[in-house]
């Protein structure tokens, strides 16, 4: 008759931090490219509103008019709050972020809302300095302010999504 031998085998004390960074991989492991998120209709919307700023800020001139700097702090803020923005859903970060007591979703609504509002006040202070204003840049800042529309409207219907999914959730 054969005898068996068992053999328990406990980590050492020194081991254990060790085991625990193996078990989490990577430490940017919670990273995952997230492209389907911009085949949705918020994630098109991002990106339209990205698209409609870089023509904001490139057609707006504030060389001539002082209010023209309102409208360009308007757009260039919002374009770099939606690029934040589309950065933390490519990398899902909202995701990473559910284990913590932020609200991502309400800030942001409430910050999406802010900028919609800033893009109305923005182009309407740049279409009525423009439009009577004889200066030679006189078309393409008009037309910034006709962008300035186009992201107002974006910006508002993306606030709109964003209660959608607020009040789906609650």
């Amino acid at each position: 008759m054969m005898t068996e031998t068992v053999v328990t085998v406990q980590d050492a004390p020194n081991s254990n931090a060790a085991n625990k960074q193996s078990e989490r991989g990577h430490p940017l492991g919670w990273i995952k490219i997230n492209l389907d998120y911009f085949k949705t209709v918020p994630g098109i919307l991002k990106l339209l509103q990205l698209v409609c700023g870089i023509i904001c800020m490139s057609c707006a001139n504030t060389r001539f008019e002082k209010a023209t700097h309102f409208f360009m702090f308007v757009a260039v803020m919002s374009f770099i709050f939606t690029l934040l923005m589309v950065v933390a859903y490519l990398i899902s970060l909202r995701e990473a972020l559910a284990k913590f007591p932020i609200n991502v979703l309400m800030s942001e609504l409430i910050t999406t809302g802010i900028w919609a509002v800033c893009y109305l006040i923005a182009f309407i202070i740049q279409l009525a300095i423009w439009s009577s204003s004889w200066f030679p840049d006189r078309g393409a800042n008009i037309a910034a302010g006709v962008f300035g529309i186009i992201n107002t409207g974006l910006y508002g219907f993306g606030t709109y999504l964003l209660y959608v999914e607020s009040r789906s959730i609650s």
